[in-house]
């Protein structure tokens, strides 16, 4: 008899959405409340930033992948729920106690860094998410309308238009993390050895 402790198989992955896909809706929606701190003050961040952030993680799961229930079945759903809940994770804790006036360094320096490497691949991501779809959304014609005068408007085109948009999107956010990162780093103790 086998015992196992973890078991991250193919079950596991297919039915990540079917699983958590309720609770990451209600957060992503009230991730939005970011917005409203930025906007308020709450939170000293920059608000483009992170509106393109949000509004690229709303539209993937609630167009992309909630509207098509073939595509919750694939890989990439797994993959994207790990990668924005470990950047969720990380960046939330942090936000929470610098409102407060607690600073961790290790905390500090993990959340202006972590995003580098998994940012660019939630995006990649996102884009194998959009492309995988694609099929779904011609046959099902979903989001696709015909409008007066003989024009329509045929979805797949629009997200193929969105996946040029999501790389720019991801060039101006990194590029504002990036110097975000060098701003808050500057006083960031760091210990050097000594040769």
């Amino acid at each position: 008899m086998t015992v196992r402790f973890f078991s991250f198989g193919e079950d596991s992955m297919v039915d990540t959405f079917y699983a958590i896909g309720l609770v990451m809706r209600v957060c992503q929606s009230i991730s939005l409340l970011e917005l409203l701190h930025i906007c308020v003050g709450i939170e000293p961040n920059h608000l483009l930033p992170r509106f393109l952030q949000l509004t690229e993680r709303i539209i993937i799961l609630f167009v992309v992948i909630t509207s098509q229930e073939e595509v919750q079945e694939k890989y990439v759903v797994c993959v994207l729920f790990i990668f924005w809940n470990l950047l969720d994770m990380v960046r939330y804790t942090y936000s929470m106690l610098s409102v407060i006036g607690i600073s961790y360094a290790v905390l500090t320096w993990l959340s202006q860094t972590l995003w580098m490497p998994i940012y660019p691949l939630c995006v990649l991501a996102e884009a194998f998410a959009i492309y995988q779809s694609l099929p779904y959304f011609e046959s099902s014609g979903t989001y696709s309308t015909k409008l007066p005068f003989d024009l329509a408007i045929y979805f797949p085109y629009v997200l193929k238009m969105y996946l040029m948009m999501l790389f720019i999107g991801m060039y101006f956010t990194y590029s504002h993390l990036y110097s975000e990162r060098r701003d808050v780093l500057q006083g960031f103790p760091v210990k050097k050895k000594k040769v």
